[in-house]
């Protein structure tokens, strides 16, 4: 086995590239959680900032898709968020029956003060590498991207058809 190969407590070989995207991963979701004590919001709820900060306005149906969540639980969301100040719901302005969700621009312009330089950080890592090698670490993490994307995207048995729990 390769230095940068180590083995799991099952007994297969995990690459050191693996066993750092899963640190990743971890560290992604703590970085997460303290943007959400900051914001002074739970998960769904920073979930749902992110979705129309890179999205932009959305109606309350698309929202609910994209969380996931049912178009109930999204108005709940929606109205902790108007309340804290992070969104306001406007007139949509093509479909007068509908409303659009849209980022509070001082809650936008805190979350991007508090990212940037953290993006600008890892964004500036790659150039340290030739053409080549970035070329091979995108390569890398683009089809990590599919592996989740996949299983993402599959569908996840019900807890009874796991075995009656």
């Amino acid at each position: 086995m390769n230095e940068t190969a180590t083995r799991s407590h099952s007994g297969e070989s995990r690459h050191e590239a693996s066993r750092l995207m899963r640190r990743i991963l971890v560290l992604n979701q703590k970085v997460e959680k303290q943007f959400g004590r900051e914001f002074e919001v739970n998960s769904t709820d920073l979930e749902a900032m992110q979705r129309l900060m890179e999205r932009g306005p959305l109606s309350p149906s698309p929202l609910a898709q994209s969380l996931g969540i049912s178009t109930a639980a999204v108005t709940v969301v929606v109205d902790r968020l108007v309340k804290m100040g992070h969104v306001c719901r406007r007139p949509h302005p093509t479909d007068r029956r509908s409303i659009l969700i849209v980022p509070a621009p001082q809650s936008a312009r805190r979350a991007m003060d508090g990212l940037l330089p953290m993006i600008r950080e890892i964004d500036a890592l790659i150039s340290r590498y030739d053409p080549e090698q970035q070329e091979a670490i995108t390569g890398y993490l683009a089809r990590t991207v599919e592996v989740l994307e996949r299983k993402v995207s599959t569908p996840q048995p019900a807890q009874s058809e796991k075995g009656g729990e």
